[in-house]
């Protein structure tokens, strides 16, 4: 049987069954699986080895109804993970963390306030959207907390100018979902954000009826709770749903350091940074904090890399150099 994955954790994986011989589960129906043997041909390098989106090959278990066990995992055409920060020993913590696979957008979702606005955050995310190759959007939630904003227009602003698309709307008050709505139709969407910025609301809101546990945002530190614990596939059903729609919803998370770009590299996975690679006085080992003749420092000095950007680039790049300069 060919199954997809929706969702999972420590090698049990709840599997939706797209194809299936007559006389095992139908399509449609889900089973809960567990990988048949130690090892997984082509997981290799991961932290966990199967993400929501995953196509799999899984044979049914008729001993124990509902239950299978995967046998194969099939080519990926893309995956987005992150550099895993869990210190489960230097092997495991070294691999990347896989966070969903074959997917068509990221919605990197933000909002204004209840949490902040973390423009750096979202350079974060959109910096490995380009690494896997996935067009990402940028999502602001919650625009009924906030009205002309100069600060945080000013920013949703700049990442429109260098190439971005930029949604804002309310999951609460439903302005902007329609837009939202028609623009990841027929898609697999991964959802990305911070605790709180409200990812199971936004889901909820785009589904015909709530599914999905909402937490409050926590007062005392201004900062959301985790209410998704892992990363899960969530179908739209209806017309919104009816081509393929999908959204996986994520863990919302506080800190993201960008997974499978090396230093050097980084500067050819932000939009307005890329055109200047090489171009500096010291060429391609130029590093961009003090030598003269930086074609990149120029550029903030005049405006067409914007300073928060240039911060990014700063702190990203001596994370990935194993160097830690907080978010």
């Amino acid at each position: 049987m060919k199954g997809l994955v929706i969702r999972g954790s420590w090698n049990i994986f709840t599997l939706k069954i797209l194809e299936a011989p007559e006389g095992e589960p139908e399509p449609g129906e889900l089973l809960e699986c567990r990988i048949k043997g130690k090892v997984l041909k082509g997981v290799e390098g991961y932290y966990n080895p199967l993400a929501p989106g995953d196509m799999v090959e899984v044979e049914y278990d008729p001993r124990h109804p509902g239950t299978g066990r995967i046998r194969g995992l099939e080519p990926r055409r893309n995956v987005f993970t992150r550099r895993n920060q869990k210190g489960l020993g230097l092997n495991r913590s070294a691999a990347s963390q896989l966070l969903a696979a074959n997917i068509d957008l990221i919605l990197c979702l933000t909002s204004p306030a209840s949490p902040p606005f973390r423009p750096r955050f979202i350079d974060r995310v959109l910096i490995q959207a380009d690494v896997s190759g996935i067009p990402p959007l940028i999502v602001c939630n919650k625009i009924d907390l906030y009205r002309n904003d100069p600060d945080v227009e000013e920013r949703l602003e700049d990442f429109r100018r260098i190439g971005y698309e930029v949604f804002p709307l309310s999951a609460k008050t439903g302005e902007g979902l329609a837009e939202l709505r028609a623009r990841i139709s027929g898609c697999v969407s991964l959802l990305a954000g911070q605790s709180g910025v409200g990812k199971s609301s936004l889901i909820n809101a785009l589904l015909p009826r709530p599914g999905v546990r909402v937490g409050e945002i926590n007062e005392k530190y201004n900062r959301g709770n985790h209410t998704t614990t892992m990363s899960a596939l969530v179908e739209l059903p209806g017309p919104a749903g009816a081509d393929g729609t999908c959204l996986i919803d994520t863990p919302g998370v506080r800190r993201f350091v960008p997974d499978g770009v090396e230093p050097p590299d980084l500067i050819l996975y932000m939009r307005e940074f890329a055109p200047l690679a090489g171009a500096c006085t010291f060429g391609l080992s130029c590093t961009h904090r003090t030598e003269p003749g930086c074609k990149i420092m120029e550029a903030v000095a005049a405006g067409v890399i914007h300073e928060d950007r240039y911060e990014t680039f700063l702190r990203v790049s001596g994370e990935l150099a194993g160097k830690n300069y907080g978010d």
